[in-house]
């Protein structure tokens, strides 16, 4: 199933690509949290004397930015040090943030040079917000789901070949983040103007910056490959131990990425839910910490790379219920034979016309039975663990009516508190 094309430039790097067996990538935080958060470290302080240095200090932290295709060049916000007074971002929006298994400036304990030849974007996720900000979706990409590549941009000159077979994991291999993008856009038929890539350093420098994330683990986790030994129970994880929590896919459910992605949501619920929180939003410190944490760990895309538009973005989500905000896992089924997955065509049909439509979303496959790394009963918490505080009420229907997706269609909503299904060593 794997036929790539014919390419314009030498292959030789794109050979590396077939890596899995013991490193897993780590999930980015999730792309609501970022947003989120810078513009709570901007707009919420500006009435205080740091909010000039703020706004100037969070622009200048703000990386180079990549082009995307098709995107119209934009002039770079100026560094004057000057608060942005601005409401939430016009319409909806569509985000896609990717995790780079770079390991090109990351911590020594990563190891350097061996993964030279292929960087991976073993996380891709796309963020959605509906055009009238009551709802948002956080779809998660199998990093071994087999899908069409189209021709992209080389940076180093030329274009790569379109492919008719690949894992959407080698897009950033191939092109970049820009070929991501491509390949995500023709997949779903969405338009995506925003897009942002993080790496190791980044995850472990915001869930840090946040005081810890407030994880359940439903029974006990064990992986020798990323270190991580957790016994059931409350855990507060932060920088390199949350770092390993995502990465882990031995550990959890089945040992597949797609317990991975369910795992993973159980840490990014609880980190939306933390972030929401009043502790959070009343302390500007943090607030401020957790947005440089961020802006200082991602390459952004052109339309991105200005703290203004974050904080328009951010202003856009920042109101939305805890649960209206709905993680998804992208709909696959194995491939015969093995080596990956590939996308079940109704399933996904019916989830991309809800998110086209801005419609609302209910998961009739549910977390649970319908997912492999989490499930929703949560074991009593060790005296004085700390809490992730109370979901927000329903709100009265509104809008465009709920969509209920097929079964096939599994995650759960911000709102859900999950505990990762563990697997010890003997179960490997």
């Amino acid at each position: 199933m794997n036929t790539p094309g014919s390419r314009t430039r030498d292959p030789k790097a794109a050979r590396a690509i077939a890596r899995h067996g013991r490193l897993p990538s780590p999930g980015p935080l999730s792309a609501i949290a970022k947003v989120i958060v810078i513009a709570l470290a901007v707009a919420l302080v500006s009435t205080t004397s740091v909010a000039a240095i703020a706004a100037w200090d969070l622009s200048r932290s703000v990386n180079p930015s990549v082009h995307l295709v098709g995107e119209q060049s934009v002039v770079p916000n100026p560094q004057n040090g000057a608060v942005p007074q601005i409401g939430a971002i016009d319409g909806g929006v569509n985000l896609l943030v990717v995790g780079s298994d770079s390991r090109q400036g990351q911590d020594a304990v990563f190891g350097k040079g061996k993964d030279a030849a292929g960087v991976l974007n073993d996380v891709t996720m796309l963020l959605h917000i509906s055009q009238d900000h009551t709802n948002a979706t956080v779809v998660s990409f199998p990093r071994d789901m087999f899908v069409p590549i189209p021709s992209c941009p080389d940076p180093k000159g030329g274009h790569f070949s379109s492919m008719t077979s690949q894992k959407i994991n080698t897009t950033l291999t191939y092109g970049g983040l820009p070929c991501t993008v491509l390949t995500v856009s023709k997949l779903t038929g969405l338009d995506i103007p925003f897009a942002a890539e993080i790496q190791f350093s980044g995850v472990m420098a915001m869930s840090s910056a946040v005081g810890g994330v407030p994880v359940c683990v439903a029974e006990k986790i064990e992986d020798k490959y990323t270190g991580t030994f957790l016994d059931a129970g409350m855990h507060t994880l932060s920088g390199y131990a949350a770092l390993q929590f995502l990465r882990t896919r031995h550990g959890v459910g089945d040992g597949s990425d797609l317990g991975r992605i369910s795992n993973q949501q159980v840490f990014l619920s609880s980190l939306m839910r933390t972030v929401k929180s009043a502790d959070t939003l009343a302390n500007p410190i943090k607030l401020y910490a957790l947005a440089k944490a961020a802006v200082s760990n991602m390459v952004l895309s052109e339309s991105l790379n200005n703290v203004n538009t974050m904080v328009q973005i951010a202003l856009a989500l920042k109101d939305i219920s805890l649960n209206k905000v709905v993680f998804i896992q992208y709909p696959t089924g194995y491939v015969a034979g093995g080596g990956g997955v590939q996308p079940i065509p109704s399933a996904a049909k019916a989830l991309m016309t809800a998110i086209k439509a801005d419609q609302p979303v209910a998961l009739s496959g549910g977390t649970g039975p319908g997912q492999i790394g989490s499930v929703l009963e949560t074991p009593t918490p060790a005296p004085n663990a700390p809490t992730t505080g109370t979901a927000a009420p329903t709100p009265p229907a509104t809008g465009a009516p709920v969509a209920v997706l097929p079964s096939q269609v599994t995650g759960q909503t911000a709102a859900e508190q999950t505990c990762s299904k563990g697997r010890t060593l003997k179960q490997q």
